[in-house]
Formats: C-alpha cells, structure tokens, sequence
C-alpha cells in the first residue's frame, strides 16, 4: 500500500466512514470481497489510495502510539439492536505523522505527487470561521503565526498552504481537499479557510488556489459514540481480539460526494458511495429530517426528563409527533433526492433511533443548539412562513427547546444548557419567566427577523404557554393528533 490520502484528524469517526469504505474498497478488487475477482481483474486493487493520518496536536501522540503499536491495524465494531456486535478489521491507514514531531515530514508527505487527496475531520470549530459572518478568522492566533512563519506552520490550513505553494513552485499538480465534516457546505467552508490563509501571507497564492483548487462537498452520516474501556473489554472477551482503541458505530452509513477530483479518485461508487454533480438536495435532507429529528428528540425527551435518544424513540408520544412534524412541514420544503426514496428514509431514521446499544445522550444531541436550530428547524419555519405552509410543529419545538433552556426538567430535574451562548440564553430566560413571553426568540443571532413575523411570533406565544400550560406530554398528543395545523 502507498500514501495517496493524507487525512488531517484521525479520530473516531473518520475511522467508522471513510477509512471503513476504502478498506471495503481494497479488499474487494483484492478478491476478498463479493464479487473482487473481477473488480479486481477489471481496475486493479487501489492500493495506490492507502491513506496516512496526521495529528496536529500533542493530544494526538496517543492516536499514533495507538496505531503504530497494531500496524495501524484496529477493530471497527457495528453495534446491533439486541446487543449485537459485528466486529471488522480496518487495515486502509498505513501510516501515520504527529505533526509537531517532525513539520517537514509532513510537508514532504502533503507536497509529494503521489498524495492526491487531502480529507479532513478537525470538527465544525476547526474550521476558524465566524459563525455570524461566514468569514475566516484572521486574527486567530494560528492564523497569525502561520501567515508570518508559512514554512513553520501549525494548523491544518497553514500545512495546506504550505504544500500547495510547494507544489505550484515544482510544477505538481495540486491535491484536491475534502472535508468529511459534518457542517452545510464543507467543501465551501474549506476553501473558504485555506484561500483567506493563503491570502494572509501570499494574495497570488491564493488567487491560483482558488481557481485551481478542487474542494467537494459531501454529506457523512454514521454515529459514532466515544469508545468505552467496556468495549475494550467486550472486543477481546468475545472476538479474542486485543487493541489499544477500536471504534464502534451503529449499522447505518451514508457517504454522498459532489464528484470534482481532477488528480483522481478511489472507485467509491463500488461500495455504496453516491457521487453527485449537485449535493445541495442530500444536504437538505439531512438537515431538515435527520436534524430536525434530532432536535426535536433532545428538546421533548430532556422536558420529559429522558436520557437517551432510543428512549425518546421509543416513547410512542415523541415518535408520532417527530414523524408529524417530518412529514406535515419538513418534507413539503425539500427538493427531489435523486436515489433517494424519502419515505424509507424516514423509517430508517426511526430504526436507527431505536438503536439502544448505541446509547446516544440527548444532552449530545441539544448541544450547541442556538447553531443547530437555525440550521435544522428553523429555514423550514421560514420556507412554509414563505409558502403559507404549516409552522405550528416546528415552532413548537422551538418552544420546547424555550421552556427546557430555563434549566429544569417536568420532574423538577436540571436540564444543563451546553451551548455557546449560554450565558446570553440565560438572560432572555430571566426575561421569558419574567413574563417577556417573546424574549427568547428576540435573539436575532439566532432568529434573525422571525420574532418580528407576526404569525410566528404569536404561534410561539400559544405553544409556550401551552407547554406551561397543559405540559409536554399533553401538548405532544394534542400537536400530534391535530388534522389543520396553524
């Protein structure tokens, strides 16, 4: 196997997606899959796309060590309903570079022609761009160091730059970057990263990076909870198989890709990858349905004092009312999703909820949901405000997530605001209990002008004082079984 990913951010769940599908890749046109024999006399093995991990941080020497100390070999665990587990060894990482140790190791590694992709998960944050604005960060630390020393660089996008220079310098052709994110418009936000680092220090450099550059979006979906010493434990008693940190992650994978790599790419289409000229409809989808399930779990869940995301899916109040809400107001506002049906979609969305070995939190869920919001709940608001649509459900959840950022559960249980804007959301609470019905949603960071709607405005007054009102299971039941919504 030789290098021709580099990928930036070895963590959990790059090692569940796209190390996973390039490791089902190899091994079927190796003839160790269904139907390798001839993909493998028809297209060659692709070991060519092994992939080389690189952490920036000194947090990420425990990665390496990790991997160096089992050949980069680990154990992929899919867990089933019933406490099912599928174990698979993941072989696809070959190699890989803790940054700090050795920079130029890593700028030789990103500058040679053979590396031809460059994939990314740093998470939304490490992205340095401001939420309000959609701009870079100019003033961040890394930014400036990297703008003033760009051989001695420090964040993904210094090291980005830097090789790119090199390799426009020797006349090679530049890698395509893709982040594997999970944010709208990764590709987008990408290039919006590496062009205003690039310009910091080189404005040329950046013009040619921008158009020469190839930065596709794609949509990842797989969950990935954190590894526990348990699975550690269940991984050698039941598979007799040691390893320093597996992964594990529910059944379920999706990888859809805008297909724009002009130095080349691994067949991912063999193994179930959607290539796509246009990503925008599967980007919507998720947000809209996947999202706002989420959401919409996380808030009426934690009011009615659950824990886990199955919970709520289990709870038949929670799961007719998300299932209304997906398909009264949010599927009316998608585009048509090319091989895509949306109606097993949603039924998957629901048995994947369902999942209890995955155990995800509903506090994981509700986190940081002044961003998630806007993004999953709140255009479709706007698209049926727009349309004279229904908003009654969705603005229902926004009164739930209202009434449970308070700090208290139905039961008298604390509900913990994990969020950015806590502080500021602790405020406008004072003022909602206060008797200032509206003044959460005043918040123009997070609804822009939706307070000043007036149908809006009055449909959140009449479903917050509801909840108060009747409670959340009532008021599930009664939003659920309405047949004319507001």
């Amino acid at each position: 196997m030789t290098t021709g990913i580099v990928h930036i951010g070895v963590g959990g769940f790059h090692r569940a997606h796209e190390a996973a599908y390039l490791d089902r890749l190899m091994r079927r046109r190796a003839g160790s899959g269904p139907g390798g024999g001839a993909a493998a006399a028809a297209g060659g093995s692709c070991l060519e796309w092994g992939i080389c991990g690189v952490g920036l941080m000194p947090g990420d020497a425990r990665m390496r060590d990790a991997l160096e100390g089992q050949d980069h070999l680990y154990a992929l665990i899919r867990k089933h309903p019933g406490g099912l587990r599928d174990p698979a060894v993941i072989g696809s990482i070959h190699d890989y570079r803790l940054a700090p140790d050795d920079p130029e190791a890593v700028l030789a590694l990103l500058s040679a022609p053979t590396t031809r992709i460059v994939s990314l998960t740093i998470t939304e944050g490490g992205y340095n761009i401001d939420d309000a604005t959609g701009e870079f960060r100019t003033f961040s630390p890394g930014a400036v160091h990297d703008a003033a020393h760009p051989g001695e660089p420090t964040t993904a996008f210094g090291y980005i730059v830097e090789a790119l220079r090199r390799r426009r310098g020797k006349g090679i052709a530049p890698f395509t970057i893709l982040s594997c994110d999970n944010l709208p418009g990764n590709g987008e936000v990408a290039r919006t990263a590496v062009v205003s680092q690039a310009a910091m220090s080189d404005p040329e450099l950046a013009d040619w990076i921008d158009g020469n550059v190839a930065f596709p979006c794609c949509v990842v979906d797989r969950t990935t909870p954190g590894t526990t010493r348990s699975d550690v434990a269940d991984l050698q008693r039941g598979a007799d198989v040691e390893d320093a940190w597996p992964v594990v992650c529910e059944p379920f994978t999706q990888w859809v890709i805008e297909d724009d790599f002009p130095a080349g790419r691994p067949p991912w289409e063999e193994v179930g990858v959607q290539m796509v000229k246009d990503i925008a409809p599967y980007e919507l989808m998720k947000r809209r349905l996947l999202g706002a399930s989420h959401q919409g779990l996380a808030h009426w869940g934690r009011l009615l004092g659950m824990e886990y995301a199955h919970q709520a899916a289990a709870d038949a109040d929670i799961a007719t009312w998300v299932r209304a809400y997906l398909e009264r107001e949010a599927r009316a506002t998608l585009r048509s999703v090319p091989g895509i049906n949306l109606d097993d979609y949603i039924s998957t969305l629901f048995k994947r909820f369902a999942n209890e070995a995955i155990a995800d939190t509903l506090s994981r869920l509700a986190q940081d949901a002044s961003s998630r919001m806007p993004k999953f709940v709140l255009g479709t608001v706007r698209d049926n405000l727009t349309a004279g649509g229904p908003i009654r459900l969705g603005t229902a959840m926004v009164a739930a997530w209202a009434l449970g950022s308070e700090g208290y559960d139905e039961n008298g249980g604390a509900i913990v605001v994990d969020d950015p804007l806590a502080e500021e959301l602790r405020h406008l609470m004072a003022a909602q209990r206060a008797g200032h019905g509206t003044a959460f949603i005043c918040h123009e960071g997070i609804f822009g002008g939706l307070a000043t709607n007036e149908r809006f405005r009055r449909t959140f007054v009449e479903e917050l004082e509801a909840l108060r009102r009747q409670g959340a299971r009532a008021r599930l039941r009664a939003l659920a079984g309405r047949t004319r919504a507001a």
